[in-house]
């Protein structure tokens, strides 16, 4: 179809009269520095604003919850105290048929593992200083001369853990049970 040199504005008229007014930013005229760079990917700054504002509550909290970190009122920036070395293990229950006859799912990697064990080396330390508190996603331990604050990297059972002091190596080993959401699908 040839449309002579006013054609298309003729066309475009009569798809959109001259007296509708749109605040669409794609109705506008392109000019050729406003073609489609990086810039033009995502939410524009409109939407984006409108987003936020609109997601805002109307409440008089200063922060949402889930803007708070887990286990951050535990942190304290101004303890001198510093952070013991510590190694977080995954364990999984391995059985005859798992080595041998490979009968069930289960793989070398953490997803088949059960239990977590973080292994706490605290030198010059007795255990009736140590102050330890497990929460779901986050593990706690404080003596006289360390702090660790550990938010763990996955959600255990804290009410069924299982802590152990190894007195010749002044070591806390903590092992707990990991719980995940679809480790039923594995059973």
């Amino acid at each position: 179809m040839d449309l002579p040199g006013g054609g298309i504005t003729a066309l475009a008229q009569l798809l959109k009269p001259p007296d509708q007014e749109s605040g669409d930013e794609d109705d506008k005229p392109v000019t050729a520095s406003a073609k489609l760079g990086p810039g033009a990917i995502g939410l524009s700054a409109k939407s984006q604003a409108a987003t936020k504002h609109t997601s805002k509550k109307e409440s008089k909290d200063i922060w949402d919850a889930d803007e708070v970190p887990e286990g951050a009122e535990f942190d304290d920036t101004d303890d001198p105290r510093p952070q013991p070395e510590y190694d977080i293990i995954f364990k999984q229950a391995v059985t005859t048929e798992d080595m041998f006859l490979q009968m069930s799912n289960k793989t070398p990697s953490s997803v088949s593992c059960e239990d977590m064990v973080i292994k706490i080396s605290l030198p010059d330390t007795k255990m009736a200083d140590v102050d330890l508190d497990l929460k779901d996603k986050f593990l706690s331990c404080r003596t006289p001369n360390y702090k660790l604050g550990l938010h763990l990297p996955h959600p255990v059972d804290s009410k069924n853990g299982k802590a152990q002091w190894i007195s010749d190596k002044q070591t806390l080993v903590v092992t707990c049970r990991m719980v995940r959401e679809y480790d039923f699908l594995t059973a």
